[in-house]
């Protein structure tokens, strides 16, 4: 049974469609009258879509007398709340990348540099110069809901990955999005030029969790 905030999308639709195929502008009673509803309802839906960017109201010209009847047309673009497939477009690239000659090696430099313009993106949220690397790495890797959690152990700087962003692929094409994510964190070292290497990322070491190794320099972390 559809819920109480999913009832209303389908007349909602329907008001979109009468505006798309209208060559002028229409006033409410004009779609009301199209739909077989009451105005308010047509009101209530048109509320909606302007807010959402998808109709916009027109002001006709003053050519007689008395108020003139507000107008709506739909906006003339792709609908913006239409669906999304980017799970489709991130599997159609991830088999590009699988493809490849050396699979591996492209992964990780795709990652490397989509690393370092996010890194370097972040630089100014007050954290970049003054948090240490490995703490600055983690504060971006949540940000990215890879859920990251120290796990410092024998000397050895780790960061365990709790959560993957992109599981499905992941569990999928792990050649593929597992050195992405590699090729991320040592893109963001790069832009951050901080003396830390990401030496390797081990997937899924337990069913709910990946592990980075880290080396890092003197005091920097």
């Amino acid at each position: 049974m559809a819920t109480q905030s999913e009832q209303p999308a389908e007349p909602r639709l329907r008001v979109l469609r009468v505006l798309n195929a209208a060559t002028t502008p229409l006033s409410i009673v004009a779609i009301a009258g199209q739909l077989g509803v009451h105005s308010n309802t047509v009101r209530f839906h048109l509320d909606t879509l302007v807010g959402q960017g998808r109709v916009e109201r027109v002001v006709p010209e003053q050519n007689r007398p008395g108020r003139p009847p507000l107008l709506f047309r739909a906006v003339r673009r792709m609908d913006p709340a239409g669906p999304r497939q980017y799970r489709m477009l991130a599997e159609i690239l991830a088999l590009s990348l699988a493809d490849d000659a050396d699979p591996d090696a492209k992964a990780i430099e795709a990652g490397r540099r989509w690393g370092r313009q996010i890194a370097s993106s972040s630089e100014d949220d007050g954290a970049g110069g003054k948090a240490a690397p490995v703490d600055h790495l983690m504060s971006l890797l949540e940000k990215m809901n890879f859920a990251p959690e120290r796990r410092d152990a024998d000397g050895q700087v780790r960061i365990g990955l709790r959560h993957c962003p992109f599981l499905e692929l992941a569990e999928s094409q792990p050649h593929v999005v597992c050195p992405v994510h590699l090729g991320l964190m040592r893109g963001a070292m790069d832009a951050w030029q901080v003396p830390v290497m990401v030496d390797r990322l081990e997937a899924f070491v337990e069913p709910n969790l990946c592990l980075t190794h880290l080396t890092v320099a003197g005091a920097a972390r």
